[in-house]
């Protein structure tokens, strides 16, 4: 999904499209960040 906005807006200049493509980047790297935490709970449980 993040390639096909940045090609849209890359095309087309549509702020937009430009904002679309941010906003999916940042939760990308919300969930990427979650993930890594919830991992790193898992390898180093609190007792």
């Amino acid at each position: 999904m993040l390639d096909f906005t940045w090609k849209l807006f890359s095309q087309t200049g549509n702020i937009d499209t430009y904002l679309l493509f941010k906003e999916l980047e940042r939760e990308k790297q919300e969930k990427l960040d979650d993930e890594e935490q919830t991992l790193t709970q898992a390898d180093y449980p609190v007792f």
